[in-house]
C-alpha cells in the first residue's frame, strides 16, 4: 500500500483536501505481472500530478514524461487564469458579444460546463470568482471584517453562468461582463487528457491523479484494480482515517470538500464553498462530496455542485445520471452522515 498526501487547494483551483490511498484488490492478471510498471511525477495547475502507468513499450520514461508536460501546458494555455494569454484570459478581457472562434477544446470544456451548470439549477457556477474573492478564498485573504449585504450583493451582480451562451459556430456570448473560472473542472479535464494520451497509444493499465482527481483503467503491476481511499473528512490532521475504498475500474473519482478550506469569525464557520444564488457561504453541513463517473471533468464539477446543494437534491440528480454514483457527507456535531446514490456500495472495496 502506497500513501500519497496531496493538498488540494491552490491559486487554480479552490477545493479541499484528500488523502489517497492506492490499493487494490487481488485479481491474478497474468498481462499485466509481465509487464514494467512506470511512475510520472510533476507539478501543474498549482498542484501536482503522479501517473502510474504499465506497459511493454520500449519508450522510456522520459519520452511519456515530456509527452505529459506538452500535453499539460497545452491546457493551461486553454484555461490559465495566471495566463494572460490563454484563451480563458482573453475571453474574460473581451468586452460583452461575441467571443471565438474558440477552438475544439475550450468548446468541449465549455459544453460540460454548460450541462453542469443546467442540470444542477445553477449550483455549479463558473462565474462566480468576484464572490469567492470577496470572502477571502481567492486571490485575497479572508477579511477582518465580513462583507456587508450589500456588498456581497453587488458582487454577485456580476455573476451568472446564464450570462454565457454557445453558438453552434463554436463562439461565445456573453450578454454580460463576467469572470469565467474553469478552476473547478480543470484538474479533472487534465486528468482526462492524460488518461487519453496514453489509451489513444495503447496503453490501458494506468491510474492518472491531478491534485486529488482520478481516473483509473485497467490493472496495476499485480494484477489488482486500481483502488482509491477516500480520507475521512477531519480538518484535524492527527484524527485522519481511512473513510472508504473505492474501486476504479474505467472511471474517475473528484472529491470536494470544506473541512480544510474555512476560518472562523465570531463563533461562525465560513467555508470557501459558495453558494451561487446567495452569495454566501454554504452552511447545508456537508463536510465532503465524492463523485464517481466514466468522466473526471464532469465528476470534479458534479463533486462542487454537490456540496451546495440540498442533499436530498443532489442524490435524486445523481440517481438520475447513469453510470455516475456519489457519496455526500454531512456532519452534525461530532456524528458524520454519510448519503449516497442508489448503486454506490457496489463501488465499494470492503
Amino acid at each position: 500500500m502506497t500513501l500519497f498526501f496531496q493538498f488540494k487547494t491552490n491559486r487554480f483551483l479552490y477545493t479541499g483536501l484528500l488523502i489517497l490511498f492506492w490499493i487494490g484488490v487481488i485479481l491474478p492478471h497474468a498481462d499485466a505481472r509481465s509487464k514494467q510498471q512506470y511512475t510520472l511525477t510533476g507539478r501543474t495547475m498549482g498542484t501536482v500530478y503522479k501517473i502510474k502507468y504499465i506497459t511493454d513499450e520500449k519508450a522510456s520514461p522520459k519520452f511519456w514524461q515530456r509527452r505529459v508536460e506538452t500535453r499539460l501546458s497545452e491546457i493551461n494555455r486553454r484555461l490559465s487564469m495566471f495566463d494572460s494569454n490563454s484563451e480563458l484570459s482573453r475571453f474574460n478581457i473581451s468586452p460583452p458579444g461575441s467571443f471565438g472562434p474558440i477552438s475544439d477544446e475550450f468548446f468541449t470544456i465549455i459544453q460540460t460546463a454548460e450541462s453542469l451548470h443546467r442540470m444542477t439549477g445553477g449550483a455549479w457556477d463558473g462565474t462566480i470568482k468576484p464572490l469567492v474573492d470577496l470572502w477571502g478564498f481567492g486571490t485575497r485573504t479572508p477579511p477582518d471584517h465580513l462583507p456587508e449585504i450589500q456588498t456581497v450583493r453587488r458582487a454577485l451582480s456580476n455573476t451568472g453562468f446564464h450570462h454565457i451562451r454557445i453558438t453552434p459556430d463554436k463562439h461565445l456570448i456573453k450578454s454580460h461582463p463576467v469572470t469565467l473560472d474553469l478552476g473547478s473542472i480543470a484538474k479533472g479535464y487534465g486528468v482526462d487528457a492524460l488518461a487519453q494520451l496514453f489509451i489513444r497509444e495503447g496503453i490501458k493499465d494506468l491510474l492518472v491523479e491531478i491534485g486529488g482527481e482520478l481516473y483509473g483503467s485497467g490493472r496495476n503491476k499485480k494484477g489488482q484494480f486500481w483502488s482509491v481511499g477516500i480520507s475521512r473528512p477531519e480538518a484535524d490532521f492527527t484524527r485522519q482515517r481511512l473513510y472508504k475504498i473505492i474501486r476504479l475500474d474505467h472511471r474517475a473519482i473528484a472529491t470536494s470538500g470544506n473541512y480544510r478550506n474555512f476560518y472562523e469569525r465570531n463563533g461562525r464557520i465560513y467555508s470557501h464553498i459558495i453558494d451561487p444564488k446567495t452569495g454566501f457561504p454554504v452552511t447545508n453541513e456537508i463536510v465532503s462530496a465524492s463523485v464517481i463517473s466514466s468522466d473526471c471533468t464532469f465528476a470534479d464539477g458534479l463533486a462542487t455542485a454537490l456540496m451546495v446543494m440540498d442533499v436530498q437534491d443532489g442524490i435524486d440528480l445523481v440517481n438520475t445520471l447513469k453510470g455516475t454514483e456519489c457519496l455526500i457527507v454531512q456532519k452534525k456535531g461530532e456524528r458524520f452522515i454519510d448519503h449516497t446514490s442508489e448503486n454506490f456500495d457496489q463501488l465499494l472495496i470492503k
